[in-house]
């Protein structure tokens, strides 16, 4: 009887160590299938694009569903009104600070930080508290400013993490300002009052790893398709834009090679590892730093297939005005370090 009252725990278990196992040799078992059917090679660019897509697919997905699956269990312990009276006791920009450092520990791509932005929403965190962190978490991580500290000492990396969390702070504080919700697709809401309706005072943990089935099950099933689009159309530019091209535009002085640098990176889509060797060869093929950082910045904090991933959860003026904001905030970092520098 008690196997099968904790009949759910045991399945997430199982399901737990398969998950570890298959993500732990994700890279080998891809690389080992992407030899076979290539033969070995890897220079030609529709073998760079489906290796990029190969790897990125498979990880993402696995990463969402045990991100939904986690979120789901979480959000059992907290109400929607909870949050809600937990957050309208801080002061102004406390939420959006803490979202945003809450992105800066956690190592997520824009892809993959995506499952959590949807799990604040859900469970009533304001807007704007849940678009700092969606900005925060791919833009601010330990690999940029490792290479930053590396390549140009202390100060330029603090500088890059004091303004990408100015960035991801005032972004959010002016998209909640705007009290944008009713651009927040109907679904997301309505999944608050969704799913299993549970005494507070009797729910079981049993019954908490139901909520992180029952979550994985619509989120996932809603937005998978989405994510394999968007990361297709990030593999396409991958291997196909050239990179004599980006460094011809970025390597220029004049005052329009930071926008530009910007609106050519929003269509690709990679995580800091993936884009720093091409930062590191833009800048060593003499493009300036505040216009390479600017483009690492809208690759990683402001890609295309996260906007496709977006459109699923957020209706298109909201998504408009999240790149608008975002974008503006990346150029003016750009235009600063290009000042310094």
């Amino acid at each position: 009887m008690n196997k099968l009252k904790n009949k759910n725990i045991i399945i997430a278990i199982a399901a737990l160590a398969a998950w570890i196992m298959v993500y732990s040799n994700l890279n080998s078992l891809i690389n080992f299938a992407i030899r076979a059917i290539t033969g070995g090679k890897s220079n030609s660019q529709w073998i760079l694009s489906i290796t990029f897509f190969a790897f990125e697919v498979p990880k993402v997905l696995l990463l969402l569903v045990l991100i939904i699956f986690i979120v789901g269990i979480i959000r059992s312990y907290f109400s929607p009104e909870k949050t809600r009276k937990l957050l309208e006791g801080k002061s102004l920009f406390a939420g959006n600070i803490m979202a945003s450092l809450l992105g800066i520990v956690t190592p997520f791509c824009s892809c993959s930080a995506v499952p959590l932005f949807l799990g604040f929403v859900e469970t009533g965190i304001p807007l704007g508290v849940t678009f700092s962190f969606l900005i925060a978490a791919p833009m601010i991580n330990e690999v940029a400013v490792i290479l930053l500290f590396g390549l140009f000492g202390f100060k330029t990396a603090l500088l890059y993490v004091s303004t990408g969390l100015l960035i991801a702070i005032s972004a959010g504080w002016i998209i909640g300002k705007l009290k944008l919700e009713r651009y927040v697709e109907d679904w997301v809401y309505k999944m608050q009052a969704g799913g299993l309706n549970l005494d507070e005072g009797k729910i079981t943990f049993n019954d908490r790893v139901e909520k992180g089935y029952t979550a994985v099950k619509e989120i996932v099933g809603k937005v998978w398709l989405y994510v394999i689009v968007g990361i297709a159309v990030g593999a396409g530019v991958h291997g196909y834009v050239p990179e004599n091209f980006m460094v011809s535009i970025m390597g220029k002085s004049a005052w329009w090679s930071v926008p530009v640098s910007v609106l050519i990176g929003v269509p690709l889509y990679s995580n800091a590892a993936g884009i720093i060797p091409i930062v590191q060869a833009l800048l060593e093929k003499g493009a300036s730093l505040g216009t390479s950082l600017a483009f690492m910045m809208s690759v990683i904090g402001l890609s295309l297939p996260e906007t496709i991933i977006l459109k699923k959860v957020l209706k298109l003026p909201l998504i408009l005005i999240f790149v608008g904001v975002v974008a503006v905030g990346i150029m003016i970092v750009g235009f600063l370090f290009n000042l310094i520098y």
